[in-house]
C-alpha cells in the first residue's frame, strides 16, 4: 500500500534518512509523489560477517526454542550462512518488523511472525515472550543493534544465544551532503527509526550544524522511546508515526511537514 495518494501534488520540502548507506530506496518510494527531496545520512554501512565464530555462533542461535530476527540483513547474512540455516527446527522464529518478516517468508521459513506494532517494544509484548523465564531464545543480529530487546529479555530471566552475523561500519558525513541539505527547500522534516543511527550522526554534526537542526528540523520516529531520546536533543517539533516502516514514516513525515509549513 502506498504511503500516500500518487496524484499529490509536489510540495517543496525535505526528508532526511539515516538508513544504512545504500538502504534508502524503500523511503525515497514512499514519498515519490509527495514533492520531497531525500538527503541521505547514513551513520554506517553494513558488512556481513561470514567468519567461522559468527558461523558457531548462528547455528547455536538457531536451535534456540524462539529466534529473533532484527532485521532484513540479519536474515540475508544469516541464510548465507548455509544449510543450519533452512534446516533449522520449526520454532517461533520472530520478525521485528514487515521488511524481515518478508526476507524470512523469502527464503521459506512460513511459520515466521511480527507483531503488530513493528518495533522493539511490539516484538516484546507478543504472546510467545510473554513468560521467558529460563527459556533459551537466539537473537541474531549486528553488534549494538536493538539493545532494548536483549536487556529486557535478560531481565526477564531469558537466556540469550546472540549472533552477530553482520557489523555496521561507521561512515564519516560528507561535508557535501550537509551542504546539500544546506540549499534543500524547507520544511526539514528527519525519520528516525534508529536510537543508534541518530546518536551517531547527531555526533558528527558541528555545534552549528546541532543549533540548525534545533531551529530548523522537524522529526518524525517510529516509537515514544525515540521521540523522547530526539527531544532530549533540543528537536522538535516531534511527531510519532504509527510504525516504524517506511510506508508509515512517509505518512507521517508529509502530514508533520504540513503542520509545520502551515505554521510558518
Amino acid at each position: 500500500m502506498q504511503a500516500m495518494d500518487e496524484h499529490a501534488k509536489p510540495c517543496g520540502w525535505t526528508l532526511v534518512s539515516l538508513r544504512p548507506k545504500g538502504q534508502h530506496a524503500a523511503l525515497r518510494a514512499a514519498v515519490a509523489h509527495s514533492g520531497a527531496q531525500i538527503v541521505a545520512l547514513s551513520p554506517w554501512r553494513l558488512q556481513r560477517r561470514p567468519d567461522a565464530a559468527g558461523a558457531r555462533a548462528l547455528c547455536t542461535a538457531l536451535q534456540a526454542s524462539a529466534v529473533i530476527f532484527t532485521s532484513p540483513g540479519a536474515v540475508a547474512a544469516a541464510a548465507s550462512c548455509g544449510d543450519g540455516f533452512l534446516n533449522a527446527p520449526e520454532r517461533p522464529w520472530l520478525a521485528v518488523g514487515e521488511g524481515t518478516l518478508r526476507a524470512l517468508r523469502a527464503h521459506g521459513i512460513e511459520h515466521a511472525i511480527a507483531p503488530s506494532r513493528m518495533d522493539s517494544e511490539g516484538l516484546l509484548a507478543l504472546p510467545v515472550l510473554s513468560d521467558v523465564q529460563g527459556m533459551t531464545i537466539g537473537l541474531v543480529t549486528a553488534p549494538g543493534g536493538r539493545g532494548l530487546i536483549a536487556a529486557d529479555l535478560q531481565a526477564r530471566g531469558a537466556r540469550l544465544l546472540r549472533a552477530d552475523v553482520y557489523r555496521r561500519v561507521p561512515v564519516q558525513l560528507p561535508a557535501r551532503t550537509l551542504a546539500r541539505l544546506s540549499r534543500s527547500p524547507r520544511p526539514w522534516v528527519l525519520a528516525v527509526s534508529s536510537g543508534e543511527a541518530l546518536e551517531r550522526v547527531w555526533a558528527q554534526l558541528s555545534p552549528a550544524w546541532q543549533a540548525r537542526w534545533q531551529a530548523d528540523m522537524a522529526v518524525v520516529v517510529a516509537s515514544e522511546r525515540l521521540a523522547v531520546q530526539a527531544r532530549a536533543l533540543g528537536l522538535a517539533p516531534v511527531r510519532v508515526a504509527a510504525g516504524p516502516t517506511p510506508s508509515q514514516m512517509a505518512t507521517a513525515a508529509l502530514a508533520l511537514h504540513a503542520d509545520v509549513k502551515q505554521a510558518r
